[in-house]
């Protein structure tokens, strides 16, 4: 699900960068570090406003300063039994890998029904039924998310097209 949050960041600068033009590069250079970031809990879509730039307090010894910005961004955050569209990347006979923007999901064997068995002639390898249902890499699929584990800056699911109006699209 989407969000707007009230975040911060603190950006070091280098004096090289004091100027004029330092709101500019320090604008440019939040939008750089956390446009397409996983924090862990979600990841940031976009910047859409910066509220408040500190004034920058110098590093001694080091010459550069930091700046603390406050902003407010798009952020998604998935939840456990959300139902998501994603594309999927790979295929094999444990499963097959789909992607929701930049969350990565698995669904395994057990979370497709039965009457999509796993094709080991076909060539790519995909799940078919034999008539239009069809899962292969670049397939879009509708998936209900069943579990969610976060690491450093990636977020993993698992999900499930067991059930009614999941699967292909």
């Amino acid at each position: 699900m989407f969000f707007i949050r009230e975040l911060e960041k603190t950006i070091t600068l280098h004096p090289s960068y004091f100027g004029p033009h330092m709101r500019d590069y320090l604008i440019h250079k939040l939008h750089d570090d956390v446009e397409g970031s996983c924090t862990g809990q979600f990841f940031i879509i976009c910047v859409i406003d910066h509220e408040q730039i500190s004034p920058g307090k110098i590093i001694p010894g080091r010459g550069d300063a930091e700046f603390t910005i406050h902003y407010k961004a798009i952020v998604y955050r998935p939840f456990r039994g959300e139902t998501v569209d994603a594309v999927v990347t790979s295929v094999n006979k444990m499963g097959f890998f789909a992607e929701v923007g930049a969350l990565q999901c698995f669904v395994s064997k057990q979370a497709i029904p039965s009457e999509i068995p796993f094709d080991e002639t076909a060539n790519p390898p995909q799940y078919s039924d034999g008539g239009e249902q069809v899962i292969n890499k670049g397939a879009h699929v509708r998936m209900k998310l069943v579990g969610i584990r976060s690491d450093v800056g990636k977020m993993y699911a698992t999900a499930s097209i067991k059930e009614d109006y999941l699967g292909v699209l």
